[in-house]
């Protein structure tokens, strides 16, 4: 692969994740079914637990890993109707391993605030996990995994 293409294929991930982040937090539900591979592989367990009580504000996500496409979109818009989000991810490292499927690791900060329950808001320190495979001509998620370095969270 030259370089050109490289890159080129470097920035269309950029993109793909820039898209999620946007969709999970404006909660376009319909955009991101998009960003995903049928046999996407998702798992967030543990991403909106609290550590100091073990509440987890969205269990629907992140309690199991998630399979398919059409379940973690599912999933996420069960998930998305409790709180309000907002996801910024830095610093992606991606590494592209043949035309047509690459990985990738992304460091994140996220808020996300709850209407009800024990946990008013919490704010987040991670990474994602993540493979990309190019799907006729466009690239999709394949896999992700959400790890948490800290978990900062602010109750009622």
């Amino acid at each position: 692969m030259d370089e050109l293409t490289r890159l080129a294929a470097i920035e269309d991930i950029k993109q793909l994740k820039h898209r999620y982040f946007r969709c999970v937090d404006m909660k376009d539900w319909d955009l991101i079914d998009t960003v995903f591979h049928d046999d996407f592989v998702g798992d967030f367990r543990g991403s909106a637990t609290d550590p100091v009580t073990g509440f987890n504000a969205a269990p629907d996500a992140t309690s199991e890993v998630i399979y398919g496409r059409e379940a973690t979109v599912e999933s996420f818009r069960a998930a998305g109707a409790t709180f309000t989000s907002v996801h910024h991810g830095h610093n992606p490292e991606i590494t592209i391993t043949s035309p047509t499927s690459a990985h990738g690791i992304w460091a994140l900060f996220d808020t996300l605030r709850f209407p009800e329950g024990n946990m008013a808001e919490f704010q987040a320190y991670g990474h994602y996990h993540e493979t990309y495979e190019k799907v006729d001509g466009a690239w999709k998620i394949k896999s992700s995994r959400l790890t948490r370095l800290r978990v900062d969270t602010f109750m009622r």
